[in-house]
């Protein structure tokens, strides 16, 4: 049974990282820089084995593309996962930087 995983925002001044976690599991994480205040580059997407097929590496490109939003930032995604991501779904195109 596939569980949802908890994500949460480490934010510093110049870098970051989305944590995935779901009980049990090891979490999977996706880092940034901050290029400005308004331009952030998506560096690395980490899911673990147990993870995989769970769809939580495309939930963290999801969390990140709803920040940008409200925070109205852009993202440059320099990670291949977010960068394939992002590309393959139209309606996230507008973050893109």
């Amino acid at each position: 049974m596939a569980q949802t995983p908890t994500i949460t925002l480490e934010d510093g001044p110049s870098k970051g990282r989305y944590v995935a976690r779901i009980e049990g599991l090891p979490d999977a994480e996706m880092t940034f820089s901050r290029a400005s205040p308004r331009l952030v580059i998506v560096d690395h997407t980490g899911v673990p084995d147990e993870m995989r097929g769970m769809g939580v590496g495309k939930a963290l490109v999801a969390r990140i593309v709803e920040d940008a939003r409200e925070r109205q930032f852009k993202i440059i995604p320099l990670c291949p996962f977010a960068k394939a991501t992002i590309e393959r779904t139209p309606e996230w195109h507008d973050v893109l930087n």
